[in-house]
Parts: C-alpha cells; structure tokens; sequence
C-alpha cells in the first residue's frame, strides 16, 4: 500500500495479495502510519523502517501541506489519462514500455527485479509498482554489492517521481481539518525528535500555528475545517483530542512550554 515513487500510503487493498491498492491517499492514515513506523524504527532501529517513515512525511510537505502550513486532507483516486477521461489509479501506474521510456533498458532491468514489473501488469496492462524483493535479494540476483544497486534504485526512483509529475494529478481534497491536523501534528514531532529531523518539527510547528490562528474562536473553541480562507461547523470531540495529542508531542519534541500552555488551554 506504500507509494514506491513518490512516498505515503493508499487508502486499503483490493485484492487478496495486498499488491492493488485503491489509490486515493488519506491523511490520518498516513499520520497514523507514519507514528507506527517512528515506533517501529525506535523499537527495532530497521533502517527500512526508517525509510519509510521519511518517505511518507516528505510526501506530505512536497504534496499535502498548504502554503499557510496546514495539511490537506486527501488525493483522489482518479486521475486524468492522455486520452481524456478519467482512470482509477493511471496516474500512479506504469506500462514497461513506459518505464523503459523514463529510466533506459538498463533501469528498467533493475526496476523490474525490484518493483515485480511483468507485461502482463495488474491493471489493464498497467504496473502498480510494489517492493517483490528485498534490496539484498535484488542485488544478489543482479549479482552486483548491496549498496551500488540502492544507489541505482534511489536515482531510478528520481527519475519515475520527475516523470511522474508532468502526469495529470489526482484531484486534492484543500479542506484542513482540525483532528486530521492534531494528528499528522503529532507524526511529524515525534518523527522529528526521534529521527533528529528538525525540518519535521518545524512542520508541526507551522501546522499548529495555522490550527490555532485560523481554526479556533476568540472565545478559545475550536472549529472543524477550513477551506479558502474560512473556518467553519464547530469542532466534535476528536479535533480537540487529536490537536491536544499533538500539541503535547510538539511540546516534547521542542521544550517550548508555549505549546503545552496551549494544550492546556
């Protein structure tokens, strides 16, 4: 369910093997799961873990955060095809001419050990890119060192998020939602003081400072969502639980007791 290119998590699996998604990316999954991973790398210090814990939060400051610095809620997943209409999951899928189009013959030899590309594909002849070995197993089967072969696979990736972009988007869901907030609030604190991430801390930061100006009443109650400059329905119980959570994970992860003062309140 890991987006191999561009980071994040879809939305659940349609089929038994867990390898076709139904592509649309929600934001509380991806706080939730970005948490779980932090937690996971801690408990373990898997690099792979790791990994996937930077991924997925570089996905939300590249694709979900807004310029005010709240987090969007979600992409669709539908996106437009060259023909014209419309496609669930065509922007994050690839045919293997179109991969050898993008990384040459020689990537896509690599692509393929990595990612379980076939002709056959798994939608319509389309590839949803999925990890079918380990780095270790694939450079062994590429008979070349472990490292030179994540090189290839990092630079290949570039090469697939850059192509990637020039495709029509899924559509974006700008709504900014408290709890969802509260909660990808707490994914980036925790990631940033456990990863030593200072960037992601500063996301937290910046979220929290949109949710507190733009999304709480001057009497201190907060609202739901906002959207094109306006702030509306009044907040349910999870918008104070998730942004009190998050505050307090931002309070740990920076010392400034501005933020547990505002949890308080």
């Amino acid at each position: 369910m890991h987006d191999q290119i561009g980071g994040g998590f879809h939305r659940y699996s349609v089929d038994r093997k867990w390898r076709v998604p139904h592509f649309e990316k929600m934001l509380y999954d991806n706080a939730q799961l970005a948490n779980a991973y932090t937690d996971a790398w801690q408990m373990t210090g898997n690099d792979y873990f790791y990994s996937v814990v930077k991924s997925t939060l570089n996905y939300i400051q590249n694709e979900m955060t807004s310029p005010e610095g709240g987090f969007y809620s979600a992409t669709d997943a539908d996106s437009k095809t060259p023909l014209g209409h419309t496609e669930e999951g065509w922007f994050f899928t690839w045919t293997p001419n179109e991969l050898r189009t993008v990384i040459g013959e020689t990537g896509f030899v690599l692509a393929e050990a990595a990612f379980g590309i076939t002709e056959r594909g798994d939608l319509d002849g389309r590839n949803v890119l999925y990890l079918a070995r380990t780095p270790a197993s694939a450079a062994q089967l590429m008979e070349m060192p472990v490292a030179f072969y994540t090189d290839q696979i990092k630079s290949i990736k570039k090469k697939l998020y850059q192509h990637r972009l020039t495709r029509p988007s899924p559509i974006l869901d700008d709504k900014i939602i408290t709890s969802w907030n509260g909660l990808m609030i707490s994914a980036f604190a925790r990631a940033g003081r456990v990863l030593d991430e200072a960037t992601f801390v500063t996301s937290a930061e910046r979220a929290a400072s949109f949710i507190l100006t733009h999304l709480r009443t001057d009497k201190g109650r907060l609202f739901r969502t906002w959207r094109m400059g306006k702030a509306h329905l009044n907040g349910y119980l999870d918008d104070y639980a998730f942004l009190i959570m998050g505050l307090i994970d931002l309070y740990e992860a920076t010392g400034y007791d501005k933020w547990f003062r505002k949890a308080d309140e």
